[in-house]
């Protein structure tokens, strides 16, 4: 774990200290590094799964997989920026690294934590430089509006949780994750223990966040930059599915009853948001949505408490991690050479960007869901316990499937194909560096169907 904070830590001084000519490759080179050190997580031989630093901070098989991805995101929400930022003055650039790179330290803090109360409050951490990115460096006016409903949304659903932990703490004595297991059931009075399941459950439902309480993700997700968005959409998002799979296991008798109109929520806000993207004209907006219709899947995974449920929640936050992290880098692409998200003007590009629209398509086919794509097994392993849990979840998770394959293939099919608008004349060819990062994102999840055992959590 060390190998892993300590060079994050030094990368602060590191972006200050460096010459302005090198700092963009000596911050990537460096953030390379942790991330290919942090692969060496995955190995995880422990009998028990728990493989502890000290008594705060420890992996275990549920963990890694999240603190891998945390890691690997950071050099490529670096490479995404660099073209946009290098009109900047000199300190707003070593500036923007440095919020990155606090972020990636909360987020290993954050998956790492063994305590809930450290869990708690990184994942408030979080924010700060999350907000900070998007008001300073959002492209349009709105950006200020957006922070103040992604800090507020955010913030009025975890107040409840910190009381609710306090209370846990009280009640059990600890509230370390390697005890809590294996504390006595809560024995709690029945109209008020049902607010507290509410209590622990509605911060992470809204930061997934779950259809209903999900208005400050499209919001956040257009008005970020590119690098907001990537790791929103990547990281951000999954703190809610865990901290929900960490907390499950305490809520145990309560939760057979309770779960009923979250699942329902979820399952209509798959089919909801779907439909949302199909009458999206904003690229990023629909990009956005997308994630709110996968993540309503995973909450419905992870409600119903199955191991299959669990595994494929787990399967499917890192999937749709690494796609719509790449769909955003796609998004930007386009968006530095055309100067405009909205589809209509920025259609047809095949034509100017043939080997772009390679890197599209993988990325689309993934938002929905091919074989033999680890997105699908997520989706499989999620369905079939849910059909298995009710039956009738069958026509809910049926339609959304298809309105899924409809606007992925609607997104590739308006953006790429066609005829080239009159007003697109000169377009910049695309980089190397283009390339190297969406190879980056794509690469991992094609090598995941090779070991999927790799993300399987506590049930490999």
């Amino acid at each position: 774990m060390l190998k892993i904070l300590i060079p994050t830590l030094f990368l602060l001084p590191t972006t200050w200290l460096t010459s302005s000519k090198w700092l963009w490759p000596t911050a990537l080179t460096q953030s390379m590094l942790i991330a290919l050190a942090s692969i060496s997580w995955l190995n995880n031989t422990t009998d028990a799964g728990w493989t502890t630093l000290n008594s705060y901070i420890g992996t275990d098989p549920l963990s890694t997989p999240l603190l891998v991805l945390s890691c690997w995101l950071l050099p490529l929400m670096l490479l995404a920026s660099q073209n946009h930022l290098s009109s900047e003055p000199m300190n707003r650039q070593r500036m923007y690294i440095t919020l990155l790179a606090t972020l990636q330290l909360f987020l290993i803090l954050a998956f790492g934590a063994t305590e809930m109360i450290m869990f708690y409050v990184m994942f408030e951490a979080t924010l700060i430089p999350t907000l900070l990115v998007i008001t300073r460096w959002g492209n349009q006016t709105e950006r200020l509006n957006a922070g103040t409903y992604f800090l507020f949304y955010t913030l009025a659903g975890s107040l409840p949780l910190l009381v609710a932990l306090l209370m846990l703490q009280n009640s059990t004595g600890s509230l370390s994750l390697l005890i809590i297991p294996y504390a006595k059931p809560l024995l709690l009075m029945p109209f008020g223990s049902k607010i507290w399941w509410a209590a622990c459950m509605i911060a992470f439902l809204v930061k997934m966040p779950l259809y209903g309480m999900h208005l400050w993700l499209p919001k956040a997700h257009v008005e970020a930059p590119v690098a907001g968005s990537m790791v929103l959409a990547a990281v951000l998002l999954k703190l809610g599915g865990y901290g929900m799979m960490r907390l499950m296991i305490v809520l145990d008798p309560l939760s057979k009853e309770m779960v009923y109109p979250f699942i329902v929520l979820a399952l209509w806000g798959v089919i909801m948001t779907g439909s949302i993207c199909l009458r999206q004209t904003d690229l990023k907006s629909l990009i956005a949505y997308s994630s709110v219709s996968h993540m309503g899947l995973v909450a419905g995974g992870i409600l119903i408490q199955t191991p299959w449920g669990f595994t494929g929640a787990l399967i499917l936050m890192i999937a749709h991690g690494l796609a719509s992290s790449a769909l955003f880098c796609l998004a930007n692409t386009n968006y530095e050479r055309t100067h405009s998200r909205t589809m209509l003007l920025a259609r047809g590009l095949q034509i100017a960007l043939p080997l772009m629209t390679t890197w599209w398509f993988i990325a689309s086919l993934a938002n929905l869901a091919l074989p033999p794509l680890p997105n699908l097994m997520g989706e499989l392993m999620i369905l079939t316990s849910l059909f298995n849990w009710s039956a009738w979840t069958l026509i809910l998770t049926g339609i959304g499937t298809l309105i899924t394959a409809a606007y992925s293939l609607y997104m590739f099919l308006m953006s790429q194909r066609g005829p080239l608008p009159q007003h697109m004349l000169a377009l910049p060819p695309s980089y190397t560096r283009e390339h190297l990062l969406m190879a980056l994102h794509l690469i991992p999840l094609l090598l995941i169907i090779l070991k999927p055992a790799l993300l399987w959590g506590w049930f490999a």
